[in-house]
């Protein structure tokens, strides 16, 4: 029913920058807050930035200052610039959503496929 689909991932020096994007398509009617997460080997999944359906933002404090979260409601995207990237920042970034289907009233949780981000020193 509904499809987060993510771009943008690749390898990059350090200090160099990337720019993630997550599609969400699908029954939507509504999308609550959206947000990137990621994992790297080994580690729990941790959460990088998240943005709510009025643009109110939270950042890691890892990645507070380098990276950027926004997103644009009529294309139902989020994005996640990242700057200033360090080896650590290496991981697979997952999209994650939370919808309102048109069929439902309640606020469901759905994940990207993720894409991997490394960053080489």
């Amino acid at each position: 029913q509904v499809q987060l689909v993510e771009s943008g991932g690749g390898l990059v020096q350090a200090g160099g920058s990337l720019r993630l994007s997550c599609a969400a398509s699908g029954s939507i009617f509504r999308i609550n807050a959206m947000g990137w997460y990621r994992q790297a080997p080994g580690k729990q999944r941790e959460l990088v930035a998240a943005i709510t359906s009025g643009g109110s933002t939270n950042y890691a404090d890892s990645v507070k200052g380098r990276f950027t979260i926004s997103r644009d409601n009529a294309k139902n995207t989020v994005y996640l610039q990242m700057n200033s990237l360090k080896p650590e920042d290496t991981a697979v970034y997952y999209c994650n959503a939370y919808i309102v289907l048109v069929t439902t009233a309640l606020a469901t949780g759905y994940w990207g496929q993720g894409t991997q981000v490394t960053v080489s020193s």
